[in-house]
C-alpha cells in the first residue's frame, strides 16, 4: 500500500528540525593573494591535532579550504616564504619550521606574521581569532570571517611592512639582499625587557617599545608586544568559515 504523504509528514518535521539544530562545520581557508608561491604552515596548541599536516605549498592567486576539528581546536597559521629544495633538504628564508614541508607540530622560525586561533562549534559557541606581530612581519596578513554572528571584525595587516622596517630590524636575503623579513625588538635584540621575560613577565612591567610601537603605527589591528592591551583576540559567534588572506 502506497505511503500516504499525511504519514511522512512528522518524519520530515522531525527531519527539518534536526538540520537545523545541528551547527555547520567551520572550514578554514587560506588565501593567497601574492605575486609568488607561499607555503603556509599550521601548529596546533598542545593536545590538538595538525592540520593539513602542518604545511603546503600554496601558488599565487590560490587558496585552500579544510574543516576545523568538530569540538575545538586552537593554534597558528603562518606564510613560509623563499622555500627552496637543495641537497635533498627542505628549507625556508622566513618562518622554517625546522627544514620540513609539513610542520607537524614545530613551529617556525622568526619573523613571521602568525594568525592566532581558538575554535569552538556551535551556535552559541565562540571562535577567537587575531593576528600577531611579537614574533616580527614576513608578509601582510588578514582574517575575515564570514557569517558569523556579533562583533567579528576584519583584522591584521594589510601594511607591507618589508619597505619601512628599521634598520637594526632587517632581515636580507635573496633576492639581491632584499629585505625579506622584519624582526620584532625581541626577536632583534633578545633582551629581558623587550621579549617581557622574567622580571618584565607581567602586565604592569611589560610595556610597548619603539619597536613594536613601529608595529602598532602601521597595523593597529594586531597584538605587537607579549601583553598588549586591549585584548586584540576577537570573539565571534559561529562564524561558517575564517580567511587568512596574505597579501591583498
Amino acid at each position: 500500500m502506497a505511503t500516504s504523504l499525511y504519514s511522512l509528514l512528522p518524519i520530515l518535521l522531525i527531519l527539518c528540525t534536526m538540520a537545523k539544530a545541528t551547527p555547520p562545520g567551520l572550514f578554514l581557508t587560506v588565501v593567497n593573494n601574492c605575486p609568488f608561491t607561499i607555503w603556509p604552515a599550521i601548529q596546533p596548541n598542545a593536545g590538538h591535532p595538525s592540520l593539513e599536516r602542518g604545511g603546503f605549498a600554496l601558488h599565487t592567486l590560490t587558496h585552500r579550504s579544510f574543516p576545523a576539528p568538530s569540538s575545538h581546536w586552537s593554534g597558528r597559521i603562518w606564510a613560509r616564504t623563499g622555500c627552496t629544495y637543495s641537497n635533498g633538504r627542505f628549507s625556508c628564508a622566513t618562518g622554517d619550521c625546522g627544514g620540513r614541508l609539513e610542520c607537524d607540530g614545530l613551529g617556525g622560525a622568526a619573523p613571521a606574521t602568525l594568525a592566532q586561533f581558538s575554535l569552538h562549534h556551535g551556535h552559541a559557541d565562540f571562535s577567537s581569532y587575531g593576528v600577531s606581530l611579537v614574533d616580527g612581519f614576513n608578509v601582510p596578513m588578514t582574517v575575515t570571517p564570514h557569517e558569523g554572528k556579533g562583533q567579528c571584525p576584519v583584522v591584521g595587516c594589510k601594511a607591507d611592512l618589508l619597505a619601512t622596517c628599521p634598520h637594526g630590524l632587517q632581515v636580507r636575503g635573496p633576492p639581491h639582499g632584499a629585505v625579506i623579513g622584519c624582526k620584532s625588538g625581541c626577536a632583534a635584540f633578545g633582551t629581558d625587557e623587550l621579549c617581557c621575560r622574567n622580571h618584565y613577565n607581567s602586565p604592569q612591567t611589560c610595556r610597548a617599545s619603539s619597536y613594536s610601537e613601529f608595529f602598532k603605527h602601521a597595523c593597529p589591528a594586531t597584538v605587537t608586544y607579549a601583553h598588549d592591551s586591549p585584548s586584540l583576540m576577537h570573539d565571534c559567534s559561529a562564524p561558517r568559515e575564517l580567511k587568512v588572506i596574505f597579501c591583498h
